[in-house]
């Protein structure tokens, strides 16, 4: 039987359009701090694979995340706006609109099949889960912030949903089984673009550690025998001083060994040259604790102030790795700063698709950066807004921050004082310097409270409950 040329030209034209289009896996880790990767400086931590992947792509050494606790951050990583854009228009984060365009929308838009795994804390019932967000395969996501337990059986009190999560073996540990169900997606689909976003637990409390792993690095920590106390104390509340938590460092070797896992299955299946992966955090890592919380610190983010909670670099700096097959050369530190809102309109410029501005209404595109456009991103603002200071908890204050080049300015509303660091000489931000330039502070300020008036949010010295 002949086939006719224009048929023929049409099925290849079908099939390079699919080769052509690249896949996505969005690689999310809950509390993991910059200086938590050995690729960052850690001499505790061993994350191998994340080292790969860097070696193969790009580091971002001034990534950050739009706001320094989970639900906010993730809110802007998968919508693209704002949390303090959202809040102001009535929206509760923990209850997503289903209004809001997602990322995983946009793609299904454009023929992609999206895959979530894992923590998604968007939505407080069933119908505001992933497969009401745009996920056409949802596993193991709930309303909760983190597991009762990482080790099966799974409870199913903190909303850990699913019947193919919660019926796990005994002794099974989660991070292993949400990676075995997105490897399981990948083999299933392969044959048609698609968007993964594994969203780990780990290494967000409680901390479990698979027990072998937890021995090693008991025996590893003992052996550097660290000098300084454990904790030190001070306006920043109780801090934990040194990555001497044998658990979690066991906790990041597995979501570490999970990363590795998935790029070894894109391997076997001829997909590692046609898929982008991105490795990134929510926030910094768990180091301060407040007056009344007794939980275990995980982990410290030195030389960076402070961490989870906290408007410092430590609360909101967050560790980044691109590849991006045939595009971006291996091996790579870049210096721009981003935010969480930038990964929407980034993605879909990577995969050559049209920008949803109306979506991703504070994000832009680092694409440029990442391709080596000098001193991109330089003179952007970058702006953090905080009513939820939690004093007996992590120990941080009410504030509102703009960055902006090299300095960044923090006002803090509990204490009606003003803090100025120049980020490119004091990373640590140990010196003040808002006494001894006036003008940078006054120019700051005022750009600050002009942004906090379109964002039509408020200088209040009493933190605001929110379910977050």
């Amino acid at each position: 039987m002949k086939i006719p040329l224009i048929l023929i030209c049409v099925l290849l034209s079908a099939a390079s359009m699919r080769a052509e289009r690249l896949n996505v896996v969005f690689f999310l880790v809950d509390d993991l701090g910059y200086h938590d990767l050995s690729l960052t400086g850690s001499e505790v931590y061993e994350t191998p694979n994340v080292d790969q992947l860097a070696a193969d792509g790009a580091l971002l050494t001034q990534a950050y995340a739009a706001f320094p606790r989970c639900v906010p951050s993730r809110y802007a990583m998968i919508s693209g706006v704002h949390p303090s854009r959202a809040e102001s228009e009535g929206e509760r984060l923990t209850h997503m609109s289903l209004e809001r365009v997602t990322i995983a929308e946009a793609l299904k838009d454009h023929g992609y099949t999206t895959f979530f795994a894992g923590k998604w804390h968007l939505g407080k019932s069933e119908d505001r889960y992933p497969s009401a967000q745009g996920f056409d395969v949802s596993v193991g996501a709930g309303s909760a912030g983190a597991p009762g337990t990482y080790i099966a059986p799974y409870t199913a009190e903190k909303n850990l949903s699913g019947p193919e999560v919660l019926n796990a073996p005994q002794g099974e540990y989660l991070t292993d089984r949400l990676t075995d169900e997105t490897i399981g997606f990948i083999e299933q689909n392969g044959d048609e673009p698609f968007f993964v976003y594994l969203s780990h637990y780990g290494v967000h409390t409680p901390l479990e550690g698979k027990s072998e792993k937890v021995a090693y690095y008991e025996k590893k920590i003992e052996g550097i025998g660290f000098e300084s106390e454990q904790f030190a104390f001070g306006i920043d509340g109780r801090r934990r001083v040194n990555q001497d938590n044998a658990i979690y460092a066991a906790m990041i070797e597995s979501v570490d060994e999970s990363l590795g896992r998935i790029v070894e299955c894109l391997e076997k299946e001829g997909l590692s040259e046609n898929t982008i992966v991105i490795f990134t955090s929510d926030h910094g890592g768990l180091s301060n604790s407040g007056s009344e919380n007794k939980r275990p610190l995980a982990t410290s983010n030195s030389p960076l102030r402070a961490g989870k909670g906290h408007m410092y670099e430590g609360g909101t700096r967050v560790p980044v790795v691109v590849k991006w097959p045939g595009r971006l050369e291996g091996g790579k530190s870049l210096q721009f700063p981003i935010t969480g809102m930038d990964y929407f309109p980034t993605i879909l410029e990577m995969l050559d698709l049209p920008q949803r501005p109306d979506a991703h209404v504070d994000g832009e595109s680092f694409v440029p950066g990442l391709l080596g456009r000098e001193s991109f991103n330089e003179d952007r603002s970058f702006f953090w807004y905080s009513d939820t200071g939690r004093r007996r908890s992590t120990g941080d204050f009410n504030a509102a921050v703009l960055r902006k080049g090299k300095y960044k300015l923090m006002q803090f509303f509990t204490e009606d004082k003003v803090e100025l660091y120049d980020l490119s000489l004091d990373v640590g931000e140990d010196n003040d310097l808002s006494n001894q330039l006036p003008e940078v502070r006054s120019r700051m300020l005022e750009e600050l409270i002009e942004w906090k008036k379109s964002m039509s949010v408020r200088d209040k010295q009493q933190s605001k409950k929110r379910d977050y």
